[in-house]
């Protein structure tokens, strides 16, 4: 029997098609980092397919939505990539995992397509991505034409895109996460102690090397032992994640943050001097005094100590001796106050 000359047209288009996804598949597959796996996916499907628009909608409860967002020094990546509320996607998706196309009543969309451009949109194809298993997002294609990606044609082949897409960013989730955890502290997501280390060592020189004002403080929670005992280690950990994140909210973008060891914590302060560390600190304390930590029918205050040291001080002659001084500093704060309570 004779393949009818349109059905063989379609089969050849669509294994052309199959083709260009099956080189963007390897071309994404060995990519193990968000900002040039996302770049590199974009590229190559407006690439390859002579889209108009391509961008990609990200929940903003997803797992992802975080790192994305500090992604600073991509201008595709700003400018292609929208950031919606599960609510909202789930409702313009119907919630559902399979690829959706329309081009009529395009509005609805709106919600799905970055703030900056101006699309013009004729049609348009959304196909939802996952992550174990559960939405987090969307690859999206619009076009001028109203017949690009019109209702009721197949979608089979952006359906295999979308699942391919989603077991590559399994593949860069998990490799981003293990990257993270050599630089982090995982309960707070602070950098961790040897990162500091680093950091402090060329912020020491090149305060010295430009004569600059450097300020370090070292911290520590007052009674930690008498919170995990009292209130339990669950409520430790919130009582340390509510002290990093002050630290970290409340510095500026120069400053490094760090969790030294178990509830002492490290701020590295450039250009900064003792009183500007002070006030710094100061602030971080207030925060505290004001916001009380509840536990089953009671609640608790969480209390700082700290010690200062700066590297315009005589002997101080290496980060180290920086950081030793801060941490002697800070054991005699706490000596003074349990003088003081006695």
């Amino acid at each position: 029997m004779e393949i009818p000359h349109a059905l063989l047209l379609r089969l050849k288009e669509n294994e052309k098609i199959a083709r260009k996804f099956n080189e963007i598949e390897i071309s994404i597959l060995t990519i193990l980092n968000f900002q040039d796996f996302l770049e590199r996916l974009l590229f190559e499907i407006g690439d390859k397919f002579s889209i108009g628009h391509i961008w990609i909608s990200i929940i903003e409860e997803s797992a992802i939505a975080k790192q994305l967002h500090d992604i600073q020094d991509s201008e595709l990546l700003r400018t292609s990539t929208a950031f919606v509320s599960e609510k909202k996607f789930l409702a313009v998706t119907k919630n559902s995992k399979k690829p959706l196309l329309a081009n009529k009543n395009l509005e609805i969309f709106h919600a799905l397509v970055p703030e900056n451009p101006a699309y013009e949109m004729g049609s348009i194809a959304i196909a939802p991505i996952t992550l174990d298993g559960k939405v987090i997002g969307s690859i999206n294609q619009a076009d001028k034409s109203k017949d690009r990606f019109e209702p009721g044609i197949d979608t089979s082949l952006l359906e295999q895109l979308a699942l391919k897409v989603s077991l590559c960013l399994s593949n860069v989730t998990a490799h981003e996460q293990l990257k993270f955890l050599a630089f982090h502290d995982p309960l707070t997501g602070l950098l961790n102690r040897g990162v500091m280390e680093r950091i402090l060592e060329r912020e020491f020189q090149r305060a010295k090397r430009y004569q600059m004002e450097l300020s370090l403080l070292f911290l520590d929670l007052d009674d930690f032992k008498s919170i995990n005992d009292t209130f339990g280690h669950d409520n430790g950990d919130r009582a340390l994640c509510q002290v990093s994140s002050l630290l970290d909210r409340l510095k500026r973008d120069s400053d490094i943050v760090a969790r030294f060891a178990g509830d002492e914590f490290v701020v590295i302060l450039p250009s900064t001097s003792k009183a500007q560390a002070e006030h710094y600190i100061n602030r971080v304390t207030t925060r505290l005094a004001s916001t009380p930590l509840s536990a089953d029918d009671t609640f608790f205050y969480v209390n700082l100590s700290y010690g200062i040291s700066t590297v315009s001080e005589r002997g101080i002659d290496s980060s180290k001796r920086l950081l030793k001084t801060a941490d002697k500093r800070l054991y005699q704060a706490k000596q003074n106050k349990a003088k003081n309570n006695t």
